[in-house]
């Protein structure tokens, strides 16, 4: 998959993303705004075991985020299932040294209407961290609406954090043009 942006690429990973992954996603400042899954320090190993899954994962739906031919970040999407399979929740990260130039708010945009338009869905939502207040910029830049606080809702780096709950809602009026699922 490749969508062309005025700022960036998204596309499919490769295993020659390893070294830029690792240089990128090796932040804590990164680290903080996302699940523990995501590990910190970011190693060659953990990088590898990604790009492994990325390659492997069918549906396509995690893709890297290329500035100037290097991954510099990730944007994707969990498709949801049973009555919820009209849904996805999204989720992005993007290298520290590429934070404030429009990027991850254009990836948004793309990937947002690439989950809707491919998968049939309805809505589009994302749970950032409250504390993430630049994240909640480029959701609400891209039309995503808040919906609540989930008080106390989350654990991170020791502390209970509360999260807010985004949602983009697709134009009933387009319904008739998505493909099933």
């Amino acid at each position: 998959m490749k969508i062309a942006l005025k700022t960036c690429l998204i596309r499919t990973w490769r295993a020659s993303d390893l070294d830029s992954l690792v240089e990128n996603a090796n932040s804590p400042q990164v680290w903080l705004n996302l699940r523990d899954q995501f590990p910190h320090p970011y190693t060659k190993r953990a990088g590898r075991t990604f790009l492994r899954h990325m390659q492997a994962r069918r549906p396509e739906t995690v893709f890297a985020i290329d500035v100037g031919g290097r991954a510099v970040g990730a944007i994707g999407f969990v498709l949801q299932k049973d009555v919820d399979r009209v849904s996805a929740e999204v989720g992005y990260w993007l290298g520290e040294q590429y934070w404030g130039r429009g990027i991850a708010s254009e990836a948004l945009g793309a990937i947002t209407r690439h989950a809707i338009e491919t998968h049939g869905l309805t809505r589009v939502f994302a749970v950032p961290f409250a504390y993430n207040k630049a994240s909640c910029r480029v959701l609400e830049k891209n039309g995503y609406a808040l919906e609540g606080c989930l008080r106390r809702s989350a654990l991170k780096n020791g502390q209970i954090v509360d999260q807010f709950q985004y949602a983009f809602i697709a134009d009933p009026s387009e319904s008739s043009r998505r493909p099933p699922r």
